[in-house]
């Protein structure tokens, strides 16, 4: 196959192409002449910041390093080299908190699944330092929930109460809690599923059978198969618009290991990420140079791989931070409308359809006893409009 794919990115900066060019250059490869043109015309002080934004720094550290060029100020290797070493300071400090997080949840017959972080920059890049996290994510079976969360508090763990629930709908319509540890400043996100609803994922005794054993340290630590993690990984980027680099840089680096393409296609069309796959496939090979093998062709024969991708390119134009509220409206608008399209026919009528169940912004505007919850089904349809009534005045 080729990698002709139609995204256009003739209106990139100059900036976002030079470090699309370095993350895409293999490690031995000569510097080209449009590289060492773009090194020329950058302006330095966009493209570090550009760096931090899509949180590829220590990729781009390491490849300024390989170059043999004078076309590159002191003053940029030193701040790479500064963010470089930050980097591996805080994931030193991750690895060491993983290994105890891991040992308490086994001394307490909890089985916990590693998503991110050190497990995978050890993977996927070979050294935890070329990859940034600033927290812990794993997954535990949803019955375990209380205990998890009892065990960090005991650890000094204090829980983000900022999820709202009414009728228990926090299982679906969210998918992890957030502590935060402020002595140590460790963030960690305790999930329950991979993703929120209405996706459809492997249960979680099927993503442990599966699951890898990672060679990090010495204490067993484990996390997703390699097929599970590609799905995750595709699943979370497409999410957030693939509006952080890091997150296809993943994927290139996983497409180069040895990944079961049988395995993998039966596993995204089953839980209907085919077409998610085929998305980052598209974007990684055009922006990172990722060639795309005959054993791909299945996720990019599908016409939604295309459009999605081509839609992802207005995350990739700008500089979009989904965790920094407030979002600028037309950002904000044009998410929701791609996360609509990111979805299968039956999601989209299973999302539409989730409207009809009580929202907590219910229960704030009637307060009714826990036990006559159950009538804010029939309500809500009432409740709602008395809230658009009650918004009109106050935007007046």
């Amino acid at each position: 196959m080729n990698n002709d794919v139609a995204l256009l990115k003739e209106d990139l900066s100059d900036e976002l192409r030079l470090m699309l060019a370095l993350l895409a250059m293999e490690q031995q490869a000569d510097i080209s002449f449009d590289i060492e043109d773009m090194l020329q015309k950058a302006d330095w002080d966009r493209f570090i910041e550009l760096a931090r934004h899509h949180r590829v720094f220590p990729s781009i550290n390491r490849k300024l390093q390989q170059l043999k060029t004078t076309g590159i100020p002191v003053f940029v290797t030193q701040m790479f080299h500064r963010d470089y070493y930050r980097n591996t300071m805080q994931m030193l400090a991750l690895s060491g908190e993983m290994e105890q997080l891991s040992k308490v949840f086994s001394d307490h017959d909890i089985r916990t699944l590693f998503l991110k972080g050190p497990v995978i920059a050890a993977d996927l890049y070979g050294d935890v330092s070329l990859r940034t996290s600033c927290d812990l994510d794993f997954l535990v079976p949803i019955g375990a929930l209380e205990q998890v969360e009892s065990l960090l508090v005991s650890l000094g763990y204090v829980k983000d109460d900022y999820i709202e629930t009414v009728l228990s709908d926090w299982k679906w319509r969210h998918h992890h809690f957030a502590f935060y540890h402020p002595d140590k400043r460790i963030k960690a996100e305790v999930h329950w599923r991979l993703n929120p609803a209405p996706s459809k994922e492997p249960k979680f005794n099927d993503l442990w059978e599966r699951r890898r054993q990672s060679s990090l340290i010495n204490r067993p630590i484990y996390y997703l198969g390699r097929e599970d993690l590609f799905m995750f990984l595709v699943s979370h980027g497409a999410r957030h618009g693939w509006s952080r680099l890091r997150w296809l840089l993943d994927i290139k680096q996983l497409i180069n290991q040895q990944i079961d393409w049988p395995k993998l296609i039966r596993l995204l069309r089953e839980h209907r990420y085919a077409h998610i796959g085929g998305q980052a496939l598209l974007l990684a090979a055009r922006l990172l140079a990722v060639p795309l093998r005959e054993e791909m062709k299945p996720l990019l024969s599908d016409r939604r791989a295309e459009w999605s991708a081509e839609d992802a390119m207005f995350y990739v134009r700008r500089m979009v931070n989904l965790h920094s509220p407030p979002i600028p409206e037309e950002v904000d608008r044009y998410h929701k409308k791609y996360l609509f399209g990111l979805l299968t026919t039956r999601q989209k009528i299973k999302f539409v359809a989730s409207f009809l169940h009580p929202y907590p912004e219910d229960a704030n505007t009637l307060p009714l006893p826990k036990n006559l919850h159950f009538l804010y089904f029939p309500l809500r349809p009432f409740i709602w409009s008395w809230r658009k009534v009650r918004k009109r005045p106050e935007q007046a």
